[in-house]
């Protein structure tokens, strides 16, 4: 599969992640969804983001969730999203299980 072709899977996915955040009683917003090289490399400057980020090919997206109206940011409040997102395909990947775990993504080229 080539990048433009997981970009478009990617998209649905990220749709069916959607619909099961409504479905469980959840809210959520969009955190970072794209992120331009330019961007990419700030982060890695600051030590707070990787050389080749997903997120600038269109293939991570990090999501704010709460509940009863109350931000969720610990990883555990993601996992059941994180180990469900991994059920949907077997190039799905989610960042609580290397530390990040409001950030959902698509394997490419080794990176998750």
């Amino acid at each position: 599969m080539n990048l433009r072709q997981k970009q478009s899977l990617f998209a649905i996915l990220v749709s069916y992640l959607i619909h099961q955040i409504d479905d469980m009683g959840y809210e959520m917003t969009f955190g970072e969804t794209w992120r331009s090289p330019q961007e990419a490399a700030r982060l890695v400057k600051l030590g707070q983001g990787i050389k080749n980020s997903l997120h600038t090919q269109r293939l991570a997206i990090d999501i704010n969730l709460f509940k009863n109206g109350k931000y969720l940011t610990s990883t555990e409040s993601y996992r059941f999203l994180g180990e469900w997102w991994q059920t949907l395909h077997p190039l799905c990947r989610w960042g609580g299980d290397f530390g990040d775990g409001n950030h959902f993504s698509l394997e490419h080229e080794g990176r998750k």
